[in-house]
Parts: structure tokens; sequence; C-alpha cells
């Protein structure tokens, strides 16, 4: 059964990146502790790059075990891993050359292919061989890091599009309405069995459909993307600024506000 989602609020900028930061060790060690790794799935978006920035710079860089963390990746545009708008090229740059990773604890989707269902494929048998996890069982990851569009996206899952009805593929191709239109995407059945789930939003332009995820006023609200992840037996964490959370019922925000 689902669990509700934990929401956390925090004041804009620096304060807010700490608290994600705090989050993201406390939930990646559990995984450690558990079973001696964590496999982790990034986000691209210039609020995960806030992110990054700080978990590579003093003194977060010092506090997390990096050798026992793998970085997947929950979606990725079609492009070449150098080009502006590559989520692993972002997360190369912010988070895997400061803090060294090395090769061998990166999966890459491949954006670049020529073939972006042959891509799709080759990372959902990369996905199942690093979990154990043979068909017609999705796998299991330890984190999954989310940001949210304010068509209420999440991923590359775009309202209306086939890639969020799919219900069998661990990963798919993606449609995006606008910008690189061809995506890679963990499917929602994955995001659906991850142990944790941490949306990282920020900013008052979330702040509507944030509105709509969290305190949704209608259907249409409730079969946004990002409100159909509804992690099975995980847990469902929300990291905002006051700005994304601006919208939110005033008499829950001082609920919600977990950290002073």
């Amino acid at each position: 059964m689902a669990l509700g989602p934990e929401i956390f609020t925090a004041r804009d900028g620096g304060e807010w990146s700490n608290h994600a930061a705090a989050i993201l060790h406390t939930v990646t060690e559990t995984a450690i502790q558990s079973h001696g790794r964590c496999l982790l799935a990034l986000s691209g978006g210039s609020t995960p790059r806030t992110l990054y920035a700080t978990l590579a710079s003093s003194p977060w860089k010092d506090r997390f075990d990096w050798s026992r963390i793998f970085f997947l990746f929950g979606d990725e545009r079609c492009v070449p891993p150098d080009h502006p708008e590559s989520n692993f090229g972002m997360a190369r740059t912010a988070l895997f050359q400061p803090l060294g990773i090395q090769d061998d604890h990166i999966v890459r989707m491949k954006g670049e292919s020529a073939d972006p269902q042959a891509a799709a494929q080759d990372y959902e048998a990369v996905l199942r061989q690093l979990t154990n996890c043979p068909p017609p069982a999705l796998p299991t990851l330890d984190v999954i890091l989310l940001g949210l569009g304010d068509d209420g996206h999440t991923a590359s899952l775009f309202p209306g599009t086939a890639a969020l009805g799919e219900r069998e593929k661990a990963v798919t191709v993606g449609f995006a309405p606008t910008g690189v239109r061809t995506r890679l995407t963990l499917t929602l059945g994955v995001l659906n069995r991850a142990s944790v789930i941490l949306f990282l939003v920020t900013g008052s332009p979330k702040a509507p459909v944030v509105r709509k995820i969290l305190t949704p006023q209608s259907e249409e609200d409730r079969v946004l993307p990002a409100a159909l992840v509804a992690p099975e037996a995980g847990r469902l964490i929300w990291m905002l600024d006051h700005s994304a959370a601006s919208q939110l019922p005033a008499h829950r925000q001082a609920v919600w506000n977990f950290f002073p």
C-alpha cells in the first residue's frame, strides 16, 4: 500500500539545498547499511544542479560514501553526452567531475543512439542486471530524484503520452511537447517500485502545479504524471522551498514545515 507524501519546506537558496542534501544523505546511508550499496537515479534540470553543486562542496562531499553509490538516470534527452541539454552532461560537470566519481559507478542512458527504442531496451537490460530482476518483475532502485514540470510532468513522462501508460517496460521512449522532443525515461512502474522517491522543487513558478499535485481538486489534477508517483512500499518525499510551497494551504504549511 502506497504511503502518503512526506513534505518538507525550507527557505529559498542555500537552506533548501542543505536540507535536500541532508535528506539524500540519510536515505543513501540507509540503503548502504541495508545492502552495501545505493542505486541512485539522478534528475536533470536547474533545481537538481543546485543540489549537485552543494553535494560537491564542503561539508557534504566528505559525508557521503561515494564509493558505494552507483549513479543512474531517471531520464535523458536524445542528444550526445556533450550537448548542453544532456542530463548526463550536466551531472558530469556539476557532480561527477568535482567528486572524482569513477566511470564504473556511472550508468548513463545513451541519448545519442540513432535508435532510441534500442537504447531504452539496452538501459532496461542494465537495470535488470544491476538489480538481478528478470522480467516480468520491475527493478527496484534505492533512490530516485525527480523534478516537476509546469505541466505536471516528471522524468520524461508527459501528460497524455504513451510513455505514461507503459506498464510492462522499465525504460521506454518518451516524447516532450517542446524542446528536445525524443527522450528516454524510466516508466511509472519503476518509479513506483523505488525505495525512496525524492521530488526536488523550487521557485514560485512551480507553486500552482505543486498545489495541484499535493492538494488535488479535480480528477484532472489526480492524473497528472507527478500525481501518479506513489511508491508501492517506499517513501515519497517532497523537498520544497517556500516559494514552491506558497500556494499550499496555510494551515498545512505549518505542519509540513519540518525544518525550523
